[in-house]
């Protein structure tokens, strides 16, 4: 998602390789669809190694899923109708309830799910070899659910992002194996309290920051918008938190960070597979393709980013954006409250979209009163007091986007639109269309597919059948409709579903340091089902390691 000043940080370096990268994935794409084409000329000597999975140059970081389907082609004009017509109907005044809401994914999980896009396609390549090699595969990694957007290189290499502690015997500082936790400035407190209390004190829960407000973190995308900014806070304390677990267990230190990385790794990736994974499909779908095994994500020896995932797939957690949110007592719809927290105000508490700072005196960190209520976001306990609480579900699966969404900072006309975005851009690297692929899977497994009536209900879906798209549709558009009508808007449909449950299943069974190189491992930190661990886990894992005798408090640290 982008935003408010992303395009004016093109020229700072900050986003370059993101914006150069996608032009550049499209036009491999593009050249691997024309070599591919009858009659093509034969490609130059190793273009065909840059979009070869574990190929001879090794891990291809793009390709496609279904190499010899024909692409899906529409015209921007065509294009831009449909993406008109995925527009969701305005918001009702209060954040809930909303007859859009997904009652089975709460909304935390939109923003996990961005945290978790920004791990597996993190690229490292500077901006100059970007340009000078386009096909990206000397320089981007293969995709892993390996956490170094938050460790990045490990403590030597990125020792900024490591905490110091006090050297043995009290002479000076050394390094620890904690990561940096930043401070949230003290800021106004809510209207119907600051006359008893004007301020909410600061607190520890921002991202760490240099003097320029900029996050010093391992993806600066994580940077984005408030709430992903936020989960990652998260990570970094569940790192610090099994930090002291393990330690208290009587892991020496020489081994202390390797063994804390690598049980966070592990518990993450459980995480993924079955809190996130499962919630987008269903219940035992991960367990499903462990023993029946892959039948389209296939790679030699490392995993790629297929095409049909990175751009049509996992895009639909565009549909499960709010337009607003609940964010914490302060930030909500209903009064008291100093404003709402609508989606464009949390990309502004942000360095990289939006405000923080230092050349602003005072904002060049995270007000205190925008910390957020992990309550409201994921499924724990409420308050005791619920008046001034609502839980924030997130947005329906389905093919319509939040207002929000269709008019982008920085861009005019079709290009102010997310949806116009990815419609096009699926055109251009050349993927499928969902009944290309749907007719292939079923050739190996077994479902029903949506029909063309299908297809056309709802007034976007009688749009999409003018234009002729109900009987030929956008990959995207269609996994989108696929959720809404064979998943009601609660979870995805099969062609959705198995194209999202093989990738994650593959990063992680490609990757030979996953928790599946120990066969029978479970999670083993503190959960409430003992061998399982999922995001609430997480999150109660770290309020206990911050104060064992009041966790809500890191739950809710403004308080009720």
């Amino acid at each position: 998602m982008a935003g408010p000043n992303l395009r004016k940080r093109i020229g700072h370096g900050f986003v370059s390789r993101q914006v150069f990268a996608e032009k550049a994935i499209e036009q491999v794409a593009m050249a691997a669809k024309t070599a591919a084409a009858p009659g093509a000329k034969k490609a130059k000597a190793g273009a065909a190694a840059a979009i070869v999975p574990g190929g001879k140059l090794g891990a291809g970081f793009f390709d496609f899923m279904f190499k010899d389907l024909p692409p899906f082609t529409a015209s921007d004009a065509d294009l831009d109708t449909l993406a008109k017509a995925m527009k969701d109907p305005a918001p009702v005044d209060q954040p809930n309830p909303d007859p859009h809401d997904n009652k089975k994914i709460p909304s935390g999980f939109t923003y996990l799910g961005q945290f978790v896009d920004h791990d597996i396609t993190l690229d490292m390549t500077p901006l100059s070899l970007a340009l000078a090699d386009p096909g990206m595969v000397k320089n981007f990694r293969s995709p892993s659910l390996d956490l170094d957007c938050v460790y990045g290189a490990g403590p030597g290499p990125h020792r900024f992002l490591f905490a110091r502690e006090p050297a043995p015997g009290g002479s000076g500082a050394v390094d620890s194996p904690k990561l940096l936790i930043g401070t949230a400035q003290a800021s106004q407190e809510n209207s119907d309290r600051v006359a008893q209390t004007p301020q909410v004190p600061e607190l520890p829960n921002d991202l760490p920051r240099n003097m320029q407000g900029v996050a010093l973190i391992g993806d600066h995308r994580n940077d984005e918008n408030l709430l992903v900014a936020q989960i990652h806070l998260a990570f970094l304390k569940f790192h610090n938190a099994v930090i002291d677990h393990l330690k208290a267990k009587g892991v020496p230190d020489d081994t202390l960070f390797e063994d804390a990385a690598r049980t966070v790794r592990w518990h993450y990736q459980w995480l993924v597979l079955h809190d996130w994974v499962e919630r987008l499909t269903e219940k035992g779908f991960v367990a499903k393709i462990l023993q029946e095994g892959r039948k389209f994500y296939r790679f030699k020896t490392k995993p790629f980013m297929p095409w049909e995932f990175s751009a049509a797939a996992y895009r639909m957690g565009h549909s499960m954006v709010r337009e607003k949110y609940s964010h914490n007592r302060i930030f909500r719809t209903p009064n008291p409250h100093i404003a709402e927290a609508r989606l464009a105000t949390l990309f502004r508490f942000s360095n990289l979209s939006g405000a923080l700072s230092s050349s602003v005196p005072g904002q060049g960190t995270l007000p205190s009163n925008w910390v957020i209520d992990w309550r409201r976001f994921f499924e724990l306990p409420p308050p005791a007091n619920t008046s001034q609480f609502e839980f924030n579900f997130s947005h329906q699966l389905d093919p319509l986007l939040t207002d929000a969404l269709h008019k982008l900072p920085g861009a005019t006309g079709p290009e102010a639109s997310l949806a116009f975005r990815n419609l096009k851009r699926g055109v251009r690297l050349g993927l499928p269309s969902g009944q290309a692929v749907a007719k292939e899977m079923r050739k190996k497994i077994t479902f029903t597919p949506i029909t063309p009536d299908e297809i056309a209900s709802g007034p976007d879906g009688l749009v999409a059948k003018s234009l002729g798209f109900h009987t030929n549709t956008p990959l995207w558009y269609y996994i989108l409709k696929e959720a809404q009508v064979k998943g009601g808007g609660e979870r995805l449909g099969p062609v959705g579903a198995r194209i999202v449950g093989e990738v994650f299943v593959g990063l992680v069974q490609g990757d030979e340091e996953s928790f599946l190189s120990k066969p029978g491992w479970k999670p083993d930190l503190p959960a409430a089902t003992p061998g399982t661990f999922f995001m609430t886990d997480l999150l109660k894992f770290v309020a206990k390691a911050a104060d064992p005798a009041n966790p809500d408090k890191e739950l809710n640290p403004i308080g009720d």
